[in-house]
């Protein structure tokens, strides 16, 4: 489905024009078709950099990225993105905001409606087409998103850290309702996260990443069953698939916080 080979990326150091900063070294991994992979690695590791290098939104300094054999060199038609920061348009209403994408192809006024109503129904915001973005609770307004991406009828979407601004209560209701969805239309799912226990609760993999610069330092099996509610984070499979992720995690947490606080005293 979705082949990463080999890629890098390195920006350009403030502090010295002629350097460059590593942030994301020679990652390789193929994502399968209908998988829920999640990405999950210390602060400043390099995840959000990776996923827009899969999005076609930030080229790679080095390496390859396809999906089903054909080149990502930029932003393309079989990916859509939900980030975590607000990103409905204040002026739309839910079913506008939905139809933005089918309206800017072109579509049909009647037949954009259609599908953008019927998506609205499966993120489970039936009677709030007409309601605006102020209307919405922060939950709500992610799930907009979530309709607006899903459709445009994409093969892969990229999700970097969605819930991330949410409580926990939500974070856990919505991570259960997008599974709903991703059974419902077998969808390829690319998530970014910090929250470890919402990487289990959601994954078919996980994919650990190493302090930055960014490398695969572990990919974490979840063979916990399908269909998959919140009620899993109580069992003992849970709890010992949590205990491995962060077994591998723990390491690159503790040299992230030291690069930082090496960064620190530095500048002092």
């Amino acid at each position: 489905m979705l082949s990463i080979r080999h890629i890098s990326k390195e920006f350009g150091n403030p502090d010295d024009g002629l350097a460059t900063v590593p942030a994301v070294d020679d990652v390789s991994v193929e994502v399968r078709q209908g998988e829920f992979f999640s990405i999950i690695g210390p602060s400043g590791c390099g995840k959000s950099t990776l996923l827009r290098m899969v999005g076609g939104l930030v080229s790679p300094s080095r390496g390859e990225l396809s999906i089903e054999n054909d080149p990502v060199t930029g932003p393309h038609k079989s990916i859509a993105v939900v980030f975590q920061e607000e990103s409905t348009f204040p002026w739309r209403t839910t079913l506008a905001n939905v139809e933005f994408g089918l309206e800017m192809r072109g579509v049909a006024a009647a037949a954009r409606r259609k599908q953008a109503q019927q998506m609205i129904q499966l993120v489970g915001l039936g009677g709030f087409e007409q309601r605006y973005p102020s209307e919405l609770s922060g939950g709500m307004r992610q799930r907009v998103a979530i309709a607006r991406a899903l459709v445009l009828e994409p093969k892969i979407l990229l999700m970097d850290e969605p819930f991330g601004a949410l409580d926990e209560q939500t974070r856990i209701i919505l991570g259960e309702e997008l599974l709903k969805i991703r059974d419902a239309l077998k969808q390829t799912i690319i998530f970014v996260t910090h929250n470890i226990n919402e990487s289990v609760q959601l994954s078919d993999r996980v994919m650990v990443m190493t302090a930055r610069p960014g490398r695969v330092k572990a990919i974490v099996d979840i063979d916990l069953p399908h269909p998959r509610d919140s009620s899993i984070i109580a069992s003992d499979r849970f709890g010992k698939l949590v205990a491995q992720v962060w077994g591998a995690l723990r390491e690159e947490s503790l040299k992230s916080f030291r690069q930082t606080e090496s960064k620190i005293q530095g500048g002092s």
